[in-house]
């Protein structure tokens, strides 16, 4: 049976001068088609995720590309049976992707882009450095093998671990990875600038590589984190094994789901001793005005956390 929601995954590094006049009118189309998501705008581009009917999203990418600046805009699809948002935000930013490194302009200047076919040539070269631009908790559910991960718990870590860890006149050719690509634009000229030779980014990120490589010819380990509710996806972008903590937003399998120290809506093993007895005590009045929500039949859509 076909699914029945198409969800996109965009973003585009475009001189954005106008981008605070254009948040109510892209939120307004948004609205009008009823599509859901994330969207991020800032003055170096757009970033984010949009969920809806085929046709919307259709719409809503003619609206997009109608704007010369977004004309040759590139996206994922995947397809899902529920809207993994529960409304749509658009939302003004610093950066669309936050490296914090004022120099970095990715309209300008990028690594060297590797597609998914001839990516498994590069990694399995052993004079290659494997990097996972992304933090320790979307590593440990999924990578590349061979990958290294920077241990990071946001992006802006990032360049603290190529200081410390790589060295440009050793590791002379470096392949990174992310999601969807947009962190390995600004992870790629950081270390370009930092001396680094040859910097390989894998065209289209993780979910380019799961939605065009067979299995049988994988090199990716595991599950990959995505933004949303799906949590983690694997071949083919179908819906991973894995949910979520509502209260750090950790993704938990199945052993996490089964530990005395989750409570739905609460807390997990990995958070447990990370929030105050305040912030648990209103975890738990949300969770409660949402399972009363769902006997209801109905949708509860205050945020899921603080």
């Amino acid at each position: 049976m076909e699914k029945k929601y198409l969800i996109i995954t965009l973003y585009k590094f475009v001189h954005f001068s106008d981008y605070v006049s254009y948040q109510p009118k892209i939120l307004n189309f948004c609205i009008e088609k009823d599509i859901k998501g994330t969207l991020l705008l800032a003055e170096e581009g757009i970033n984010g995720t949009a969920v809806g009917l085929k046709t919307n999203i259709c719409q809503f990418l003619q609206y997009l590309k109608s704007d010369s600046r977004f004309s040759d805009i590139q996206y994922k699809e995947s397809y899902a049976d529920k809207i993994p948002f529960h409304r749509m935000k658009v939302k003004l930013k610093k950066e669309i992707v936050t490296l914090g490194q004022s120099n970095i302009k990715p309209a300008e200047q990028s690594g060297i882009r590797v597609d998914p076919k001839d990516w498994n040539n590069l990694i399995n070269d052993p004079n290659t450095v494997l990097v996972d631009t992304r933090n320790e908790y979307e590593y440990q559910i999924g990578t590349f093998k061979g990958a290294i991960s920077p241990k990071t718990t946001n992006f802006r870590e990032f360049p603290d671990f190529v200081k410390q860890k790589l060295d440009p006149k050793k590791n002379k050719k470096v392949a990174i990875f992310c999601t969807g690509g947009i962190r390995c634009e600004k992870a790629s000229i950081y270390m370009l600038n930092q001396g680094f030779e040859n910097v390989y980014q894998l065209n289209g990120g993780i979910l380019k590589y799961l939605e065009d490589i067979e299995t049988n010819k994988s090199l990716w380990q595991g599950e990959c984190f995505v933004f949303d509710s799906r949590v983690s996806v694997d071949y083919g972008l179908a819906k991973g094994n894995y949910e979520q903590c509502y209260a750090c937003r950790r993704p938990l399998s199945k052993g996490d789901l089964q530990s005395k120290l989750y409570e739905k809506g609460v807390a997990c093993p990995h958070c447990i001793n990370e929030k105050t007895n305040n912030q648990r005590a209103r975890f738990s009045e949300r969770q409660r005005q949402v399972e009363l929500a769902e006997k209801r039949n109905q949708k509860h859509i205050g945020p899921r956390m603080n």
